[in-house]
């Protein structure tokens, strides 16, 4: 069974309709005993760090998700409360991943922020991604980061270099979306499923 974090925050239609898609059981619960219990978890999010830091505290999963050891993966803000803070409301995340999340600067020639739309990811090296190659497109929907880090296991240029995902033991996450990254979203979250 794979468990969707439910803390009040995010995109879980969108990600139950993807899992559905890969026709996967699920269940949306911020429940601890069905987390540990679960065989994935996916933590997923829209919306702003500190407010959703403050709703994975008020429900005691600020202790619970670092401690869990089957493979869990964070998309978009879920991703970002996963490493060790965020510029967003100097938020104190959960410190999985040792990466700083910073506003995008937008670079020398100043880009739209936030970043949305398909940009291209690449330097790949994780099994999350088996199956794809370099520069494959996905969707992104953010106006902040991760830093590159020892755990940077993809990364996109967008006004300079960011984490488009991470990963470290049995923690993943994709700044991207992958539920809303056609062919090659669903592929990443097959590949997530599969992994043991």
């Amino acid at each position: 069974m794979i468990a969707v974090v439910d803390y009040a925050t995010g995109n879980l239609r969108s990600v139950a309709d993807a899992l559905r898609r890969a026709g996967a059981e699920f269940t949306l619960t911020a429940d601890p005993a069905l987390l540990r219990g679960a065989d994935k978890v996916i933590l997923p999010g829209v919306g702003e760090a500190s407010s959703a830091m403050s709703q994975l505290r008020e429900r005691g999963l600020d202790t619970v998700i670092p401690s869990l050891t089957q493979p869990v993966l964070g998309i978009c803000i879920g991703m970002q409360l996963m490493c060790l803070d965020s510029e967003e409301g100097d938020t104190r995340c959960l410190g999985i991943f040792p990466a700083h999340v910073v506003r995008l600067r937008g670079g020398e020639n100043p880009l739209k922020i936030p970043h949305v739309g398909w940009d291209t990811v690449g330097r790949l090296r994780s099994p999350l991604f088996d199956g794809l190659g370099e520069d494959t497109y996905l969707y992104y929907v953010h106006s902040f980061a991760a830093q590159a880090c020892d755990a940077t296991i993809a990364q996109t240029d967008y006004g300079g270099i960011f984490s488009a995902a991470l990963g470290r033991g049995n923690f993943f996450g994709t700044q991207f979306h992958p539920e809303k990254s056609g062919a090659a979203g669903s592929r990443i979250l097959r590949n997530f499923l599969t992994l043991k």
